[in-house]
């Protein structure tokens, strides 16, 4: 208790500091915090999970059997975690971030700042087959969230704000300031005036620089990259066209799994089944064992790909063993990857999606050195990690210069271009939106780059609705029905029966002829009069779908139901509809 008032008395002055100031200069000084802060969280999350996995090394090293066991108990731990201490879902960190700016106003829970570190360092520390980037971006992104919420940031500053903290998380885990800037533009805030990159750049080098400072200005990625020879440009080709389609696996395996591994309703009986799965796919395939960065860089510096000290160690003098062997880990990886989550680990695909790609750049390579092409094999393991970000991800920018930032490898940048083009155009065939988005844009609730567009994600209906249209029932006389208009102010009656149902509307025009006739009061009824509206609008529907619906009838007011049962719940105005449209379009877009 003395704690906390203490930091209410240091708190309290800053906040009204910084709610005197103009929102712009505060954002600076905020973006910064953020940084610093995001930068610090991304350190602590890559030392607990590389003290925890020091820690299994030195105490297991000379027996492979007890991986069979140790993926499951990081799994079993975190489940623990989420369910008894943070009692929220924290999966899935990047979508989480996404569905905050559309659905949630970029509020996200202050216990984000911390669950997903803790959890996701138990996950892959004890060898869970996922990445630390998602929670880290989750925990930055939370970082920036609650510190506009805190100061009393409008939505456009907090959401900046937001971002700030996703920017940090990338920068500080890489060591890369340019991609975690990318990242955010590319990926979580679609719609971004030119005055919002300076916080998010400010961020970025700041988080960079903490980073610096703890673990120095090595890259996650040394590597000994040849230099790039234009004769090897068909061979970039075929990995980028190797990627795209690489790529469309990934997406559509990782979320069928989920969809069936979700049906299994006890956590505990979900956990047991993905740790028996994972623990077998990690000891027959070792490379599958937690973020699989360790197996990378020896590859990235010339040490030849083996499958020595694998169960298929008997199989090493055949030359497709080892294309063959890496094509099945890389197959592989995403079932790792999705049972890991499934059983009630905390990771993202981030990570993965990096190792999937560096498999098939060694594949791709081995395969054309097999046929005498002679390519450089860590050239192509680099290259294939930002062919398979930028079709999975569907962000070739943040591919990339992610890939040349952490690698020190910008004498690649023409065949990282060429690949991640090719694999982008080949993943957007097949897949419209990324393995991050394709599930918020079923809902209707992602935003984008087109500003109509994304600005119409952010009006809620709930807030829309009009709910002081005086009802009327179908059995209703028209002497009932004339005293309901005398004592109201719209001209539109919705018809509802006994349960509420709505049956039609009647308007003021269709009465206005037999208004008046007294002699008709108790022999007409509101059925005389009703009509059927000219379309319906249901509960909780896209608003995108909702304007759709205005333009094709012409009509200005439809009513709201609830989609089973037709329970009548108000009616949405067009004219209120563009009136908000024109608040949230200018907060969205004020510099």
């Amino acid at each position: 208790m003395a704690s906390r008032g203490i930091i209410k008395h240091i708190w309290g002055p800053v906040r009204g500091l910084l709610r005197r100031i103009p929102e712009s200069t505060g954002l600076l000084l905020l973006s910064v915090t953020t940084g610093l802060l995001a930068g610090l969280a991304a350190v602590t999350l890559k030392f607990a999970i590389h003290s925890i996995q020091g820690f299994i090394f030195n105490s297991f090293q000379d027996s492979r059997w007890v991986y069979l066991v140790l993926p499951g108990v990081g799994m079993l731990l975190s489940l623990l975690v989420v369910k008894y201490v943070v009692r929220d879902n924290i999966g899935h960190g990047v979508t989480k971030v996404l569905q905050a700016v559309s659905r949630s106003e970029s509020k996200i829970k202050s216990h984000n700042m911390w669950s997903s570190m803790v959890t996701s360092a138990l996950t892959i520390g004890f060898g869970g087959s996922v990445g630390a980037e998602a929670p880290i971006v989750y925990t930055g992104a939370a970082i920036g969230s609650n510190l506009g919420r805190y100061c009393g940031m409008s939505y456009r500053g907090m959401t900046l704000l937001l971002g700030c903290g996703a920017a940090g998380a990338v920068a500080g885990i890489f060591n890369a300031p340019l991609a975690g800037v990318l990242f955010t533009l590319e990926i979580l805030l679609f719609n971004l005036s030119m005055s919002g990159i300076l916080p998010l750049l400010l961020s970025s080098i700041s988080a960079t620089l903490v980073s610096y400072l703890l673990l120095g200005q090595t890259t996650p990625f040394t590597t000994e990259a040849l230099p790039f020879s234009m004769g090897n440009v068909p061979f970039y080709l075929i990995l980028g066209l190797f990627c795209g389609l690489a790529a469309v696996y990934f997406i559509r395996t990782t979320l069928s799994m989920e969809d069936r591994l979700s049906k299994v309703k006890s956590p505990y009986l979900r956990w047991g089944v993905s740790a028996v799965m994972l623990g077998l796919l990690i000891f027959f395939f070792p490379p599958l064992y937690g973020e699989g960065y360790d197996f990378i860089s020896p590859l990235l510096n010339g040490v030849t790909a083996s499958i020595e000290n694998t169960p298929f160690s008997f199989l090493n003098g055949l030359e497709w063993a080892v294309p063959v062997f890496f094509f099945a880990v890389m197959i592989l990886k995403v079932f790792s990857m999705t049972f890991t989550n499934a059983g009630g680990g905390v990771g993202g695909t981030f990570g993965p999606t990096l190792f999937v790609g560096a498999m098939a750049g060694l594949v791709v390579a081995s395969v054309l050195n097999l046929l005498k092409a002679d390519v450089p094999v860590q050239n192509f393991v680099l290259v294939g990690m930002a062919g398979l970000m930028a079709g999975v991800m569907q962000a070739p920018l943040t591919a990339i210069f992610l890939i040349a930032e952490i690698s020190g490898g910008y004498q690649l940048l023409v065949p990282l271009i060429i690949t991640s083009a090719v694999a982008y155009g080949i993943t957007r065939i097949f897949e419209k939106y990324s393995i991050y988005t394709k599930r918020i844009a079923a809902s209707g609730e992602l935003l984008t780059h087109d500003s109509d567009q994304a600005v119409l994600t952010l009006l809620h209906m709930d807030t829309l609705l009009e709910k002081d249209f005086a009802t009327v029932h179908i059995d209703d006389t028209l002497g009932q029905l004339v005293s309901v208009v005398s004592g109201s102010e719209r001209s539109i009656f919705p018809v509802i029966d006994a349960h509420r149902r709505f049956q039609g509307q009647v308007s003021l025009a269709d009465i206005r002829s037999d208004m008046f006739k007294t002699d008709l009061y108790d022999s007409r009824h509101v059925y005389n009069y009703m009509r059927s509206a000219q379309d319906y609008i249901y509960e909780n529907e896209p608003m995108d779908s909702v304007m759709r619906k205005f333009e094709k009838t012409g009509a200005w007011n439809l009513p709201v139901v609830e989609k089973e049962g037709r329970v009548y719940l108000g009616y949405l105005s067009k004219s209120k509809i563009f009136s908000a449209y024109r608040d949230s379009l200018k907060e969205f877009s004020t510099d």
